[in-house]
């Protein structure tokens, strides 16, 4: 993704490397090798056939390269993630798309919340009470979906508690 002004164009440096944008270092570093191998111009010219455009491959190289380039180092990811979060701030585009099962619950008292690590070290959550008031009650034990009123798949924004970034819960029904 490249930000000019406000608008977006294209995909993101994490969506490049096909991480999450709360990637360790350690993901982002395993993912760019990995899209490097299988993006370098050298490589792909001698597998592919007549008809690929070669310039395309080197363009993927390319934008691997400036990927890693920006999310190896956590002062400039840092800046990218401002940038990314100002253009989203429009837009409301989430940092990640979760399940409910890559949530864990914690009981507080008679407060049930469904937690997801945020790579601040804060947390996503939302309250089981929360759902039940949009309409989707769920199996406590298992977390699935009990009923829901629309009985469609459903998807809810939750922030951060701390950043700012966002992650959207996809509630499928019966899933």
């Amino acid at each position: 993704m490249t930000l000019t002004g406000k608008t977006f164009f294209g995909r993101t440096h994490y969506e490049v490397l096909s991480v999450t944008e709360d990637a360790s270092y350690d993901e982002i570093r395993t993912s760019y090798k990995a899209a490097v191998l299988n993006s370098h111009p050298d490589k792909l010219t001698k597998k592919s056939d007549a008809s690929t455009d070669p310039d395309n491959f080197q363009q993927d190289f390319l934008y691997v390269q400036k990927a890693w380039e920006v999310l190896s180092d956590s002062k400039s990811r840092a800046k990218y993630d401002k940038e990314l979060l100002s253009a989203r701030h429009k837009l409301e585009v989430p940092a990640n798309e979760i399940e409910l099962s890559d949530m864990s619950m914690e009981t507080v008292g008679d407060i049930q919340e469904l937690l997801y690590e945020c790579r601040c070290g804060d947390y996503f959550s939302i309250t089981l009470s929360e759902l039940r008031e949009m309409g989707i009650l769920l199996d406590e034990q298992s977390l699935e979906v009990e009923s829901s009123i629309d009985l469609v798949p459903t998807s809810i924004l939750i922030p951060c508690g701390s950043c700012s970034l966002n992650v959207r819960l996809m509630i499928n029904d019966g899933s």
